[in-house]
């Protein structure tokens, strides 16, 4: 999916005054998030971006955690003061939606990474899991939903998943559900109303995982 060039100054849906706790707050501080804008614009979903504590209010539903460079993302999440917030919303059981290095930032344990930072999902991630020269590849795959009792919801079928040398699932905990797998290792997770993806869905034309997410809650 290309991105309309408008997306680089847009800060805020056009309708994101006007739906109190129903907006997506889309973290802002590094990485793809004007991809995230673009597919919710096109689901006519409001949504603001999350730069500094300061924007996120009492209209911000959800959360999205963009791809990007986790690290980088990781100190500017403390130093914007938007750490606390955010990490206030996903205790609360607020629907979040981590993608690449979202996921990484929402792991309880890295495995090779010492630095750990929501620590809400239950499994343990690899970072730069397919290298960093020929990490970026293109598979499809079934995408599996669960309830909150973490049952079996739905799937989405042939859901293309785009990888930007992203990581993977090195192991799953007990809390955590598989969505997706390919090539042997589990890339996308469910977790009550946390779900996390190794791939970019936000970079396709295919809706249908923010379709579900926009669903949770």
């Amino acid at each position: 999916m290309v991105v309309d060039v408008a997306y680089i100054s847009k800060e805020r849906s056009d309708d994101a005054d006007n739906a109190p706790g129903s907006v997506t707050g889309i973290l802002a501080v590094q990485g793809a998030f004007a991809e995230h804008a673009a597919m919710l614009d096109r689901l006519s979903s409001p949504w603001r971006l999350l730069r500094a504590a300061d924007d996120f209010d009492e209209s911000i539903g959800r959360v999205i955690l963009p791809g990007g460079e986790s690290t980088t993302q990781g100190k500017l999440l403390r130093s914007t003061g938007l750490f606390e917030p955010i990490a206030a919303h996903i205790a609360a059981g607020k629907p979040v939606f981590g993608t690449c290095a979202g996921m990484i930032l929402l792991a309880r344990r890295l495995e090779n990474d010492d630095n750990v930072y929501f620590g809400a999902l239950d499994a343990t991630v690899r970072r730069n899991a397919y290298g960093r020269q020929l990490g970026s590849f293109a598979a499809e795959e079934a995408v599996h939903t669960f309830d909150a009792q973490g049952e079996p919801s739905g799937e989405i079928a042939d859901f293309p998943l785009v990888f930007i040398r992203g990581p993977f699932v090195a192991e799953v905990g007990p809390n955590a559900r598989v969505m997706a797998s390919t090539r042997g290792n589990a890339v996308a997770l469910q977790q009550g109303n946390i779900i996390a993806t190794a791939f970019h869905p936000e970079i396709t034309d295919d809706p249908r995982i923010h379709e579900y997410f926009l669903m949770l809650g």
